[in-house]
């Protein structure tokens, strides 16, 4: 047997599979195996199904075998966060409260994965109701970076983002309501994308029907090593489904050509940047003009007003909604990150929270018009470099600073609009990434101006835990 089949990228192991280089038993054997090495070390996956996920793969052979029409993922190995619905496991969202809420159905983001022929292997970590950006919890405890065992995975897609980078599955799915599929990505040193809102069916069928903010910011995402495989993932994943009211059928089209030039953000709103963040937005840029791009310093001039929309949002939703709701039952960290919100944010209130959803409208309006003058942005994820574990809540300043970091992250959930993450190198020991923002459905637009950066960019994932 190969036993460099966890190496592959998702494109690669769809298209051996289809074609009968190798099977999708062997691919699930060698990921497992994987797994199994690396795993107890890292703590990304919380459950792994190698029973099922073999018995997948043998039926996924049998379709190849009886010359059956094969779906995108036809026997992939993927992984599902645990804050989404898989039919017999426990969306257990990283609450102790939650460790037997078991599913009876599938999220329609899983569901579109499974009819696109994806074998799951695994569930991966999350912080406790995904508030954090680290990835902590009272049920599976602490995910490890295999970049770094004293650096934060990320949150709240970390244990996606981290069994990505150590060679897991090719292909994992995550969430994004304020930068979870990206900072996780940054950090990790791989690629993702959130989506517009409404490109990718959102349900999560255990849980209470979620609040406006949620509604109008969250959105599932793949999340990979390369871009092509974000770009099939993001296919596969995009498909409607009935459940979710506010999906879109926009069409996932490769983009016209444009001639307006690409807006490069380097140090958001003149807040500062860290030189290993800059020198990866450099990098970014150089490798965009040697692809033929014109490139120009600019950024929206409301974007500040889209950070304010989103803390005047999520801040107050998760004061008045989510705390009261976990308080009895919720962990030490997420109390403390409770307490951390509030000393940053004393002055929220529903009038702000109001005022927020009107300004939202004003405010996508400008951006609208900024992207009229350019095709999409290149800015930095957090504009600090990979953070120590528990960054977030490490001092009563803490919060306020990481989310200062983030502003360029934030504002994109504000605004529902699509991102997508490419590594752009290593620095200092610590991966290096660049989000590529455009206007609303412009996904492909996006993973078209990634995919020339990281033509440029020597790929620095697999890795072995570190």
């Amino acid at each position: 047997m190969n036993n460099d089949l966890w190496r592959l990228s998702a494109c690669e192991v769809a298209e051996g599979i289809r074609t009968g280089k190798f099977s999708s038993r062997e691919v699930v054997e060698d990921c497992l195996e994987r797994i199994n090495n690396t795993n107890a070390e890292l703590n990304a996956l919380t459950e792994i199904f190698a029973d099922k996920a073999l018995q997948s793969a043998d039926a996924a052979d049998a379709a190849v075998a009886k010359g059956d029409e094969l779906g995108r993922l036809h026997g992939v190995p993927v992984s599902i966060k645990i804050n989404v619905d898989l039919a017999g496991s426990a969306t257990v969202n990283g609450s102790m409260a939650l460790k037997d809420n078991i599913a009876k159905e599938n999220s329609p983001a899983v569901q579109n994965w499974l009819n696109a022929g994806a074998v799951i292997v695994g569930r991966s970590n999350c912080p406790e109701f995904c508030v954090r950006w680290e990835t902590n919890n009272e049920v599976y405890g602490q995910t490890s970076n295999p970049w770094n065992s004293k650096i934060t995975p990320g949150g709240s897609s970390g244990g996606a983002a981290a069994s990505i980078a150590a060679g897991m599955t090719p292909l994992a799915h995550g969430t994004d309501i304020g930068g979870s599929l990206r900072q996780p990505a940054q950090v990790c040193g791989v690629a993702s994308i959130r989506s517009t809102v409404g490109r990718i069916p959102d349900y999560v069928p255990t849980e209470h029907e979620a609040s406006l903010g949620s509604q109008l910011m969250n959105t599932d995402g793949p999340m990979a090593r390369r871009i092509a495989d974000v770009r099939l993932g993001l296919q596969a994943m995009a498909v409607g489904d009935w459940r979710d009211p506010f999906w879109v059928p926009a069409p996932l089209s490769e983009p016209e050509p444009s001639e307006l030039p690409i807006a490069v953000i380097v140090d958001p709103l003149a807040q500062g940047v860290h030189e290993q963040v800059a020198s990866g937005v450099e990098h970014a840029k150089e490798s965009l003009k040697l692809a033929g791009y014109q490139t120009e310093h600019a950024e929206p001039a409301t974007l500040a007003d889209a950070v304010a929309v989103w803390q005047n949002v999520m801040i107050f939703e998760i004061f008045s909604g989510l705390e009261p709701a976990v308080k009895d039952f919720c962990g030490s960290a997420l109390l403390q990150a409770f307490e951390r919100y509030r000393a940053a944010f004393p002055e929220t209130s529903a009038e702000k929270y109001n005022m927020a959803f009107v300004e939202r409208r004003r405010v996508l309006r400008d951006w609208m018009g900024f992207f009229q003058q350019y095709s999409v942005m290149v800015a930095p994820v957090s504009t600090n470099p990979p953070q120590l574990i528990d960054f977030d809540i490490a001092r009563p300043e803490s919060t306020a600073e990481s989310i200062q970091s983030m502003r360029m992250v934030v504002a994109i959930n504000a605004l529902g609009l699509p991102s997508v993450i490419v590594p752009v190198g290593v620095k200092d020991g610590l991966p290096q990434a660049v989000q590529v923002i455009g206007a609303p459905y412009q996904e492909m637009r996006c993973l078209e101006v990634a995919e020339a950066i990281e033509k440029n960019v020597e790929a620095s994932t697999p890795i072995d835990p570190k």
